[in-house]
């Protein structure tokens, strides 16, 4: 099992890297090509979503990226450092009045909009809240796994 691993600061310009490289490791791990723009897009709405978490909560950890090449599938993880809503920390997704500058995800439902756009791009999905944050869990098959009889 092969692993890459990436940890950026929650800037919206280095979601872009995270992209590219996941479309590049998915590429070199034998993700069918018809479906990387899909891996593109799931790591870009997962990443920009854990990057809009961080800052409207004033979380300065980095996000996390990790890719994984298994026997049979592709997966990757983006997590974040915001504990889940049902965490004794006062509302720390829930109210980000309580830090200057900061942008409530879930009054708009773009949080919940980036999780549909990443269910609708990704078969294998699990979304998982947390004490020390949450973890964006996505795969994808391997080519050769596909065509083998």
């Amino acid at each position: 099992m092969a692993t890459v691993e990436l940890r950026f600061s929650a800037q919206p310009e280095h979601v872009r890297t995270a992209r590219l490289v996941a479309a590049a490791v998915a590429r070199r791990a034998g993700v069918d090509e018809a479906v990387l723009d899909e891996v593109r897009l799931a790591v870009g709405e997962a990443c920009s979503r854990a990057v809009g978490l961080h800052r409207s909560n004033g979380i300065s950890a980095p996000v996390r990226v990790a890719l994984t090449e298994e026997e049979k599938t592709f997966s990757i993880e983006v997590g974040d450092e915001v504990p889940g809503p049902d965490v004794a920390v006062p509302d720390a997704r829930s109210t980000p009045e309580s830090v200057p500058g900061a942008v409530d995800l879930d009054s708009d439902g773009e949080d919940d909009m980036g999780l549909a756009v990443i269910s609708g791009l990704v078969d294998d999905l699990e979304v998982v809240d947390g004490a020390n944050g949450g973890v964006i869990r996505m795969s994808w098959p391997i080519a050769s796994a596909v065509n083998l009889p």
